[in-house]
């Protein structure tokens, strides 16, 4: 429902990592079964059972984060599809893997536009590496936060949507004035621009409406997405909100006095 495509909101060095981060996400998404571009997976129903495997293996199921690794068998494959003879998994090692993988081309490009025009603000003011430390938390966070709430969930939870979803509220907070271009559908698409507090305000009222309703199984992980925003945004109120010039003032005088 909104489509962010530009941000007047110039940087002032390249964000490496986001460019790091969005090249990664489509290096792994040609090399995976769902491109069209990797023969090796097969095609018909073959590449349908190769598919369902490489996501169960790489990505989240939330009863594994909460119960254990599922058995073979018990993984939710299409009809006649055969369980793996062996079947290796780290369920915590998968809430990293998974934000690397994507479900379709249209999956993937919406969350590489998303990260495109809100990721290398936030990492120009975060900093390299607390930048990549940040994403990283906010992608396990929401996505704990979703299997806690679909604790008997089977199905497969990829996409780097978690993480990204941080980004936007730290981004809500750190530039809350800043004009953003974005597409609106039930506009006809006509691109307009509004201040960032508008268009992700808009956006996670969204998320969150949609998540009141949403249930387990295939779908979008509209909570993902709350939790990774909520997150975010309090990250960054917290290490990035205004110092009070009093309280410093006031504190080294005190200091002064004592010494």
């Amino acid at each position: 429902m909104v489509i962010p495509v530009y941000d007047k909101n110039p940087v002032r060095r390249t964000p490496v990592v986001t460019y790091g981060l969005m090249a990664l996400c489509t290096a792994v998404f040609l090399l995976g079964p769902l491109s069209g571009f990797t023969p090796v997976y097969g095609t018909g129903h073959q590449l349908a059972c190769e598919q369902a495997l490489y996501f169960d293996r790489w990505g989240v199921i939330p009863t594994e984060l909460l119960h254990g690794r599922l058995p073979a068998t018990g993984l939710g494959l299409p009809a006649g599809c055969h369980a793996p003879a062996s079947y290796a998994k780290v369920p915590v090692l998968s809430v990293f893997t998974s934000m690397f993988l994507h479900g379709s081309w249209l999956h993937l490009i919406g969350n590489m536009l998303f990260l495109y025009v809100f990721g290398d603000n936030v990492e120009n003011r975060m900093g390299r590496v607390r930048f990549a430390l940040f994403y990283l938390a906010a992608g396990f966070l929401a996505t704990y936060g979703f299997a806690f709430a679909h604790a008997d969930d089977t199905q497969s939870l990829v996409g780097a949507s978690g993480a990204i979803s941080g980004a936007l509220g730290a981004y809500l907070y750190l530039y809350p004035k800043a004009r953003v271009t974005s597409l609106f559908p039930f506009l006809f698409f006509i691109p307009l621009r509004f201040p960032a507090w508008l268009v992700l305000g808009f956006w996670f009222v969204l998320q969150w409406f949609a998540a009141q309703t949403a249930a387990g199984g295939p779908g979008v992980a509209y909570l993902a997405h709350v939790v990774g925003f909520a997150f975010g945004f309090c990250w960054a109120w917290a290490c990035y909100r205004p110092r009070s010039k009093l309280g410093v003032v006031a504190g080294t005088t005190q200091g002064d006095v004592q010494s």
